[in-house]
């Protein structure tokens, strides 16, 4: 996305178009995500009242296996002298993470999931 995210671009762009519908096929599905400011917006919010939400630890990133896909990838973007330049070679990347290393965070997420709960609040190891 360009500019910034809002809780209503967010509702409007990702969720209303594309997260609702998805969820609507899936009964019984929970959705997940984080406590970033356009997610917990009310807007946001009023959003997913109809739909069954994950309950997410205030400030903890730690259960996110794909905050930690997105941080190997940071590191191997190229200079780019373009906004289209960027967004060929981060979906490039996206394209080619090697499926070890997504298998090895989802295998992770017993652990996160026990090290959050050990660190309450706080943070952890991930």
């Amino acid at each position: 996305m360009r500019g910034t995210l809002t809780g209503q671009r967010y509702v409007d762009d990702i969720r209303r178009p594309h997260v609702g519908p998805f969820l609507n096929g899936l009964p019984g599905a929970i959705f997940q995500q984080d406590n970033a400011r356009p997610h917990t917006a009310r807007v946001a919010q009023d959003f997913l009242r109809h739909f069954q939400t994950l309950p997410w630890p205030t400030r903890s990133p730690d259960l996110s296996f794909v905050e930690h896909a997105w941080d190997q990838l940071k590191w191997q973007v190229p200079s780019c002298h373009s906004v289209h330049d960027l967004e060929l070679a981060v979906q490039d990347l996206w394209t080619h993470l090697p499926q070890d290393n997504i298998r090895c965070l989802i295998n992770s997420m017993p652990d996160r999931l026990t090290a959050c709960i050990a660190a309450g609040v706080g943070p952890t190891r991930y």
